[in-house]
């Protein structure tokens, strides 16, 4: 029987653990019910647990064999603000939280291939599987880090997968290289002089500084970085005032900034501050800047990458693998565990669903066999008992 088909045969049961862990969503570093569940599952099929790695995070352990290989498989588990509108019978039963990006598929896929390589996996070495809290900007694989894990549980390899809403259920798409955005927040805070709307000569405007500020940085991709890179820089809040006739005494913009080298973020951060305080100074304000790298660039190994698309290939076969798919600007904090270690991450398809981040969004129960599959498929071949 094959991977597919054996995972199949428990399909039922992962879709049980996806609907639960959607319903009952955890935001970032408070995924206490979310690790309890991991860990019991992990535990239930003879796999070691180590609690409480980076926080809520955890790593489960598997042995087989007299092998020195190791292979690291990482899922996130934290969900998101947001209020869902799904309507469905295993929606969010949290209030204003909800598993908007698929961390509960992701989750949940990890844990059939764990319970296949448990049972069933043809391997001599050590499978690591990570499960990592506060994925959405909270920091948690750098907690994860910081707290040992690759120390701790050494990793030849590591590997991450995200689900892909518009690419079809049965289909993976990866990149060697660049495959997303590294991405910063940002706040600039511009402090002037109030005074009242009909006698501006008395101010120090700091909502005027505020626009001319805006204006100014989309100078900094349209001048300062290279045509041959890719960036983005986005203000997408200016908060300012409270009143038709009153001149506020301070403006705070905010908003994100993406590009695929880390020299470019560094770019885009100093210019930046050189352009909000300059700016400021020339209307007679001050401006204070924190710029927050939050996301490093993720960066696919070109071995582990063939690795990963030949374990699709093997999977669903060829025509459903896209081996040089697009890189995109959005950003996933695996980039840090990547620049820790060699390794790869690859999209799954969760067909025609609504976008990720979306109050509608729901991962694809279908995908659960594929992923797990994979994921199992590729521990088989990196840690095979006949290496070539």
């Amino acid at each position: 029987m094959s991977i597919i088909e054996t995972i199949a045969g428990f399909h039922d049961e992962l879709t049980a653990i996806r609907r639960d862990i959607h319903a009952h969503p955890e935001l970032g570093f408070e995924e206490v019910r979310t690790s309890d569940l991991v860990a019991e599952r992990l535990a239930s099929w003879g796999i070691a647990v180590h609690r409480e790695v980076g926080g809520t995070g955890l790593v489960g352990v598997l042995r087989k064999g007299n092998g020195t290989r190791s292979i690291g498989l990482r899922a996130d588990m934290d969900a998101l603000p947001i209020h869902e509108a799904t309507g469905l019978d295993h929606a969010s039963q949290t209030k204003g939280v909800m598993h908007a990006c698929g961390h509960d598929g992701h989750t949940t896929m990890q844990l059939g291939a764990a319970r296949y390589l448990a049972e069933h996996g043809n391997f001599n070495g050590t499978v690591n599987f990570i499960f990592q809290p506060a994925e959405e900007g909270l920091g948690g694989a750098q907690a994860m880090l910081k707290d040992g894990l690759l120390s701790r549980f050494p990793c030849d390899s590591v590997f991450g997968m995200h689900n892909r809403p518009g690419l079809e259920v049965g289909k993976f798409a990866i990149r060697p290289g660049a495959m997303m955005a590294g991405g910063a927040f940002f706040d600039i805070t511009i402090t002037g002089r109030g005074a009242h709307g009909a006698r501006p000569e008395e101010c120090v405007d700091a909502v005027l500084a505020a626009a001319s500020i805006t204006t100014a940085l989309q100078s900094i991709v349209a001048r300062n970085v290279k045509p041959s890179d890719t960036a983005v820089l986005s203000v997408t809040c200016l908060e300012a005032g409270a009143a038709y006739n009153v001149i506020p005494d301070k403006a705070v913009l905010r908003g994100t900034a993406r590009a695929f080298r880390r020299e470019t973020m560094q770019l885009m951060e100093d210019n930046m501050r050189r352009l909000a305080t300059s700016i400021a100074e020339g209307f007679g304000a001050t401006a204070e800047v924190d710029f927050r790298f939050l996301f490093a660039p993720l960066v696919n190994n070109a071995d582990e990458t063939q690795a990963y698309a030949d374990a699709a290939a093997a999977l669903v076969g060829e025509a459903n693998v896209e081996r040089n798919g697009p890189a995109v600007m959005g950003s996933e904090d695996f980039s840090f565990m990547l620049e820790a270690c060699a390794g790869a991450y690859i999209n799954i398809g969760n067909g025609p669903s609504a976008p990720v981040h979306n109050d509608r969004y729901d991962f694809n129960d279908a995908a659960l066999p594929l992923g797990a599959a994979i994921l199992a498929q590729l521990v088989e071949t990196k840690l095979s008992p006949d290496p070539l």
